[in-house]
Parts: structure tokens; C-alpha cells; sequence
């Protein structure tokens, strides 16, 4: 799937009145079957570019084109379809706590499913090979039939993955997907969603804080600082002097700091003290 923006400003849907737009006139092509990290500091406006590219945020200045159309000028059900050939991963999956991971799994195949369908599903999953083959590419299989809830929350992103391997989507849009894994599980997950792209030819784009992962599985490396376009280079020529520029004054991301949960289960909620009188 084909992108293109040409000077694309947005405002991230929780700003604040009169706050500076998330991204500022950005121009930006990418191929169809491109493969494509978005890093930067926090703020600069990664999670906005993907929330534009999934066609879940209109640009409040300049045009994006998906496969040379612009989303927003389609009917509502055209626009509708298009969204069903999208993908976007959250870095926080939206799981129902209650629910199965292997419904959890399946629902990536929703857009592509009827109404009677998408509810027969929720009760009676109705592909559960297919759900095992995908958890088992992010080394989850033995989670099949567990609750959400029961799941640590690095294990909870990568079920979060794996929901891609099922989505008619040719493109995928995947926002930090490494906050709460270990670098282990970080290397290996990233592995494992660029090759199953390169073999399904599906165009994927995915923000990263780990700069090291980043030049390591990408060919192609896109900067965002302050909502503009800091450079955009192939992985072999992004040297350690235009990332020291890109994260000035923000060296504890350069360095990658260790994620705060890095797949193990959350912490219990501290004990609270009742006194009566």
C-alpha cells in the first residue's frame, strides 16, 4: 500500500486549545511494500503520524494520498473499506480484560467479516489453528486459551501483534511495540513482524524508541523532532552525530532506557488500610 504526504500538519486529539500542531508541514512518500521506522524524541509527533496514515485523524492542513486516493474525500463506506485494509497496533493493545486471547487473536479478522459473523466468533472462535500459528510466531501458543487479564503486559503487546498476522490489511501501523518487552523479546518481536511482512508484501511502518532495533531490522529510517521531518535515510547512513541532534536534551532515550515492564506480570495493587472508629 502506497502513502504520500505533502505538507500534512495534525493536532493530536488530546491537545490542548491553541497548543502547537503535533506535526507541521510534513512531507513524506512511502512505497508500496516498504518497510519503515519512525523514531524520534517523545513528543515529536510519531503516534500522530500513524493515527493520519490509519486514516483515524484527518490532517488539518495539506493532503494525504493512500494508494493515490485521499481518504477523506471518499463517501463514508469507501472510507469505511479502506480502513479495513489498515492496520494499526496501538502501544497499548485495547483488549478486553475478560476475554480469551484466542478471540483476542481472531478479532484482527473482523474487518473482514460479517456482523453475524463478528458475533459468532466472539463466542465461538472460529479459526483456533489459525490463532495458535500467530501466537506462536511471537512465542505466545501456550497462551491460547488464557484470560487477558492473566497476561503480563509485554505479553498482552505481543498478543497485540499477532493480530496483524490475521488482518486482511496490506498495511500495518505499529506504535511502539517494544515498550514492555525485554530486549530479547524486543529483537525477536520485531524479527518476527518484519519477516512476516516482507512475505505477505504488506507495507509496514512502525515507530520505535529502541534506536538499536531500529537500524538493525529497517532499511529505511525516518526522524520526527518537534513535528517536522529531521531526516530521512537509509539505516546505513544514520550516524551516532545526526542522532545526537535528533535527541538533544533527551539523552536517556538515545541511550534506551530498560522498559518499566518488560514482560512480567503486573505489579498487585498496594494493600489499603481500613480504620474504623
Amino acid at each position: 500500500m502506497k502513502l504520500e504526504l505533502v505538507e500534512v500538519a495534525a493536532r493530536h486529539p488530546a491537545a490542548r486549545p491553541g497548543a502547537a500542531p503535533a506535526l507541521q508541514a510534513l512531507n513524506l512518500q512511502v512505497a508500496a511494500g516498504e518497510h519503515v521506522a519512525v523514531i524520534g524524541p517523545s513528543g515529536a509527533g510519531k503516534t500522530t503520524l500513524l493515527q493520519v496514515l490509519a486514516c483515524a485523524l484527518p490532517p488539518t492542513a495539506g493532503t494525504l494520498q493512500v494508494n493515490g486516493q485521499d481518504p477523506w474525500a471518499l463517501p463514508r463506506r469507501a472510507l469505511q473499506r479502506l480502513r479495513g485494509r489498515l492496520f494499526l497496533a496501538p502501544q497499548v493493545p485495547p483488549l478486553p480484560p475478560r476475554q480469551r486471547v484466542v478471540t483476542a487473536v481472531l478479532a484482527g479478522r473482523l474487518p473482514a467479516m460479517g456482523l453475524l459473523a463478528s458475533l459468532r466468533s466472539l463466542f465461538y472462535p472460529s479459526d483456533i489453528p489459525a490463532a495458535h500459528a500467530a501466537l506462536e510466531s511471537f512465542d505466545l501458543a501456550d497462551k491460547l486459551f488464557e484470560r487477558v487479564d492473566r497476561l503480563s503486559g509485554g505479553e498482552r503487546q505481543r498478543v497485540g501483534l499477532a493480530r496483524a498476522l490475521l488482518a486482511p490489511a496490506g498495511l500495518w501501523l505499529v506504535d511502539e511495540p517494544l515498550s514492555a518487552l525485554d530486549p530479547t523479546r524486543s529483537r525477536q518481536a520485531v524479527q518476527t513482524l518484519v519477516q512476516q511482512a516482507r512475505s505477505r508484501d504488506v507495507t509496514l511502518v512502525a515507530t520505535l524508541h529502541q534506536v538499536d532495533v531500529a537500524l538493525a531490522h529497517f532499511p529505511r529510517i525516518v526522524a520526527l523532532r518537534d513535528g517536522q521531518l529531521a531526516f530521512d535515510l537509509p539505516a546505513a547512513e544514520v550516524t551516532r552525530e545526526r542522532l545526537e541532534r535528533l535527541y538533544a536534551q533527551h539523552e536517556h532515550e538515545l541511550l534506551g532506557a530498560p522498559a518499566a515492564a518488560a514482560d512480567t506480570p503486573p505489579a498487585a495493587p498496594a494493600p489499603v488500610a481500613m480504620h474504623c472508629r
